[in-house]
């Protein structure tokens, strides 16, 4: 079973989506904040993070650049979760260290297959 952390600092969102991927069979690790992100990213080594970009503490553009930057969770991959859906938040996504992109609201299906894309790569290597 994928052990997915989700960092994503609204409850309702954070409650919905890991309620929704539990279903699906994930194993969901949730964070409130990127450097409680990072903490549990060290200690879980989840298979994939969910990574809301705007975050109290340290935002999930920082977030995704320390994981990116350190060897021991740089082959974790990230997608970025955002409301902010312009193409140069995509680029700024991607050029901090991200896999992939998806906007909010999530439209679970569109999700879940960037996830299974990530997944079925990681599990290649």
């Amino acid at each position: 079973m994928p052990k997915i952390l989700l960092v994503e600092d609204n409850e309702m969102n954070r409650d919905m989506l890991s309620r929704r991927l539990q279903r699906r069979g994930f194993e969901v690790v949730c964070a409130l904040d990127g450097e409680q992100g990072l903490e549990l990213a060290r200690g879980e080594q989840p298979d994939l993070i969910l990574m809301d970009m705007s975050l109290p503490v340290l935002d999930g553009w920082e977030a995704t650049r320390r994981l990116k930057a350190d060897p021991g969770l740089r082959a974790i991959p990230v997608i970025a979760l955002t409301a902010h859906a312009m193409a140069a938040d995509e680029e700024q996504a991607l050029a901090a260290g991200c896999d992939e992109y998806d906007t909010k609201p999530v439209e679970l299906p569109r999700l879940l297959q960037k996830m299974q894309k990530l997944l079925a790569a990681g599990s290649a290597t």
